[in-house]
């Protein structure tokens, strides 16, 4: 099997990779949350949008939307999807806006590509600030402590004449609040495979220290990670869905 990278910009990717996730079940889940925790406005900002997957449910479910990524190959295919939204290059971390949001998500764990402690911090700051009076910000996220490094999960899909395989996990070594996702892609194609492993540093932080950075800025409440029922956070699962009210 060849070792040489497939490509090095996920863009021409993302969908096949992201093949198996509900993102219409993900968006209703958390306009469920807005429903009950929001203020009622129908401004969205969706922070590392990708591709823009939920960005066109929200519209579809009237919400105006704007979406903000670092890859601008990214948002070129987003903006393809949804032509009725606005885009921007920009660090999640740091980052301002011309009018407030009703509503902000950070959905895929997207919260983790934070580089470090301070970069959430400031990506927790930048969402309150961009929130309009009793604003939700929404995201998923993974408690460190409750990673299993052996587990992973894995996909095929079928594209242009060639058959891929996803396969991610989650790694951390601990402790500190370094942990990494660990991805690799094989392709092929009548018989000729190539492969691709890439692992993305993250944001290492227990459930609680989430909870400890955002109580200044936010009144938080923790979910299960089930977008089809709100049930509180049992304090043992390691996935949760994070809901903050701008305080």
């Amino acid at each position: 099997m060849s070792t040489n990278a497939l490509y090095t910009d996920l863009s021409g990717y993302y969908d096949l990779m992201c093949a198996d996730i509900d993102y219409r079940a993900q968006s209703r889940g958390i306009r469920r949350l807005h429903q009950l925790f929001g203020n009622g406005g129908n401004s969205h900002l969706d922070l590392a949008c990708g591709t823009g997957p939920h960005i066109r449910h929200f519209l579809d479910d009237g919400f105006q939307c704007q979406g903000l990524d670092i890859n601008q190959p990214m948002l070129d295919v987003a903006q393809q999807r949804c032509p009725e939204a606005v885009f921007s290059v920009g660090d999640m971390c740091a980052f301002q806006v011309a009018q407030p949001f009703d509503l902000i998500t950070c959905f895929l764990y997207s919260i983790h590509y934070s580089d470090g402690i301070e970069k959430l911090k400031g990506c927790i700051r930048s969402a309150h600030q961009a929130l309009s009076e009793n604003g939700l910000l929404c995201f998923n996220a993974v408690d460190k402590t409750r990673i299993n490094n052996n587990l992973y999960v894995s996909h095929t899909a079928q594209h242009d004449g060639s058959e891929f395989s996803f396969r991610s996990g989650w790694h951390y070594a601990g402790p500190g609040e370094r942990q990494s996702l660990r991805l690799s892609i094989d392709r092929n194609t009548n018989g000729v495979c190539e492969s691709w492993q890439d692992e993305h540093p993250m944001v290492a932080l227990s459930f609680g220290e989430f909870e400890a950075l955002l109580k200044p800025w936010f009144e938080v409440h923790i979910f299960e990670h089930d977008y089809e029922c709100i049930v509180p956070w049992d304090g043992e699962s390691g996935n949760a869905i994070f809901a903050g009210v701008k305080r």
